[in-house]
């Protein structure tokens, strides 16, 4: 049987594989950009059954500072990131990339941000009241739209 050998450059030379190669790293790109973008529709369902409180906003002020100012700074303005992981989002804004409900962020703070997960998962940390009372506190912080 006769061994048949194909160079790199004969593989990729046909028209048809470099619209198949660019076809297929457009779909997944695409395809991250889409699950990075939006909410978990389960999630965003969820109602806040804690309410926000002056105790419940001052208890979760005394946890993001604890736990989430390292990486989304003292003021929840965001963080500058390094080498291995991009900068921590304002959460001050209106910007919410991954959900906007507190259902949504509740979500994301126990369970992290998939799929890098540069969000870590706080579910082994933080009991349920106490990720409430972050999400609390963050809607105090939460810069105010100004009316035209």
């Amino acid at each position: 049987m006769k061994k048949v050998y194909f160079h790199i450059e004969q593989v990729f030379a046909t028209p048809l594989c470099r619209r198949t190669i660019l076809a297929a790293l457009v779909l997944a790109c695409l395809g991250r950009i889409g699950i990075a973008a939006q909410g978990n529709p389960d999630a965003a369902k969820v109602k806040n059954p804690v309410a926000a409180t002056p105790k419940s906003v001052a208890a979760g002020k005394a946890i993001y500072q604890k736990s989430c100012s390292t990486c989304h700074g003292i003021n929840g303005e965001g963080g500058p990131g390094n080498d291995l992981i991009p900068a921590a989002p304002d959460l001050t804004d209106d910007k919410w990339d991954h959900g906007s409900t507190d259902g949504e962020i509740f979500d994301n703070i126990k369970n992290g941000v998939p799929p890098d997960f540069n969000m870590t998962p706080w579910k082994d940390q933080l009991k349920d009241p106490d990720i409430w009372n972050v999400v609390n506190y963050l809607r105090s912080i939460a810069k105010k739209k100004q009316k035209p």
